[in-house]
This record gives structure tokens, C-alpha cells and sequence, in this order.
């Protein structure tokens, strides 16, 4: 699977590819480090900080998209500056569980009878943030969810930091407006409560200055907030679980998140 951008000098030469082995998930491990590592200060027992790789024991089993900038000088991994993981419920089944299972109750998603595919570990090169370097890498996850027939998409997303009450706004807009239908929902196993600003003491557009970028991308194309959120105190992040059904794309939306190359 592969998606290119027209090479237009000396604007990025983008690529989209699956990673194909050992080297392509080093590069991607080795971007998340930088991103989630340095830049956020995020931890974890397989990190590797002589190394300079964020790694977990789920990366065997996921697929790993790999955004390129092929106008960047040639090299082990110097080329790779966007990542997506993904991993579809056969994948899961051989890894023993999905990722987000670690902190929601998936149970909901599981009888939904739905094709789910789990997205996580996303991340963009501090240089190519604001541009279309994102959209790229969506529209090559447009094409592997076209190829595997996914149906309800969903993952782990996070805030940075561990205090809630920090966190108010942003949650509580994510708990009034965004909450995901009983149908089709996941609940935190820590519960924290979301629900920490009354809608007439809400100021919606502080709490959208506070939404990290790739979750208002999830809400512009319909995504819906779990119930509740997850401290996590290893990663420094405060998680919420993201879940989007394909099927309730409107036409702009579903325009925009269009496989590139395909009708």
C-alpha cells in the first residue's frame, strides 16, 4: 500500500508505506521517541534512551504506516517523519488483547458485530506540524482501512499531564457533547469522571484551546469521546478513548478522509 503526493520542489515529496521490517519499525520507534519521549516527557519499560526508541510489547503485532519525506536526505530512518499503528481484531486475537485494553473495557465495541481496527501511536515531526503532512498520513490510513473493510475505528488519545482538574474543560466539553452512544462505547477501567464543568459554566471555545490537535481532528470527522478517562501516570498523559464509525462520515467529511487515488 502506497499513496505519494506530487512532488512539487521545494515543497515535501511525501510517502505513505507500510512499514516491511525490523528497520521500518526502528524508524517509526525511533520518531515516537523523539515525539513522545523528549517532547512530552512519556515513559514506559521498553523505552530505550541510549537507543533513542519508544517501543512496547504490542509493536509485533500492529501494522505501522510510515509518512516519508523523501526530499530528506537518505538514511536509516531520517526520511520518516509521520507514524500511525494500527492493528484489526485478527491481529489482536494473536496478540491477546487490543492495546487500549490495558484501559478501557472494550466489550461494547466487541458485540457491536463491527469490523474494528485500533489506532495508536500517532505522531508528526515537530517540522511538518500545521501542514498537510497529516493529512497525508490519513489518506494513507484511508487506504488500509478501504483494504481490510474497517468499520469502526478507535484508540487511546491523550492530554498532556496527570491533573485532572487541569483537564476540566477540555473533558467535560469531550463528556457533554462528544460522548459515544451506548452502542457503540468503551469505559475507562480507572474511571476518571469527565464530567467536571456544568454546560452553563462551560466556556466551549477555552476547552477547544485546550484540545490537543489530533483529537479535533477525531471530532470534525464525527468521533465520539468513551466513557470516562484514564490517568496515566507512566506516560504523563491523561487518556481518553476515541471511537469513529466510517458509516457516519457525512460527504465533506467523508470527501476529505477519501482513500487518495480511489473513488
Amino acid at each position: 500500500m502506497t499513496t505519494r503526493a506530487a512532488r512539487s520542489s521545494p515543497s515535501p515529496d511525501f510517502e505513505v508505506t507500510l512499514a516491511s521490517g525490523a528497520p521500518d519499525i526502528r524508524a517509526a520507534q525511533r520518531l515516537r521517541y523523539r515525539v513522545f519521549v523528549q517532547e512530552l516527557g512519556s515513559g514506559g519499560l521498553m523505552v530505550d534512551h541510549d537507543a533513542g526508541i519508544e517501543a512496547d510489547r504490542f509493536d509485533a503485532w500492529f501494522d505501522h504506516l510510515l509518512l516519508r519525506d523523501r526530499t530528506l536526505p537518505e538514511g536509516p530512518d531520517d526520511q520518516v517523519i509521520g507514524v500511525y499503528r494500527v492493528l484489526r481484531a485478527d491481529q489482536a486475537a494473536r496478540a491477546g488483547q487490543f492495546y487500549s485494553e490495558d484501559e478501557y473495557d472494550l466489550t461494547t465495541l466487541r458485540a457491536s458485530g463491527r469490523r474494528l481496527l485500533e489506532l495508536g501511536r500517532s505522531c508528526v515531526d515537530a517540522r511538518y506540524r500545521g501542514g498537510p503532512a497529516l493529512l497525508h498520513l490519513w489518506q494513507g490510513l484511508a487506504n488500509y482501512v478501504a483494504d481490510h473493510g474497517a468499520e469502526v475505528l478507535f484508540g487511546v488519545a491523550s492530554f498532556h499531564g496527570t491533573d485532572p482538574g487541569a483537564l476540566a474543560a477540555p473533558l467535560s466539553l469531550l463528556h457533554h457533547r462528544h460522548s459515544a452512544p451506548e452502542h457503540l462505547t468503551a469505559r475507562s477501567l480507572c474511571y476518571q469522571p469527565m464530567n467536571l464543568i456544568a454546560p452553563p459554566d462551560l466556556d466551549r471555545r477555552a476547552a477547544m484551546l485546550q484540545m490537543p490537535p489530533l483529537i479535533k481532528a477525531y471530532l470534525r470527522l464525527g468521533g465520539y469521546a468513551g466513557d470516562g478517562a484514564f490517568i496515566d501516570h507512566k506516560f504523563n498523559t491523561t487518556d481518553v478513548c476515541l471511537i469513529m464509525d466510517t458509516a457516519r462520515l457525512g460527504p465533506l467529511h467523508r470527501a476529505l478522509y477519501a482513500p487518495a487515488g480511489r473513488p
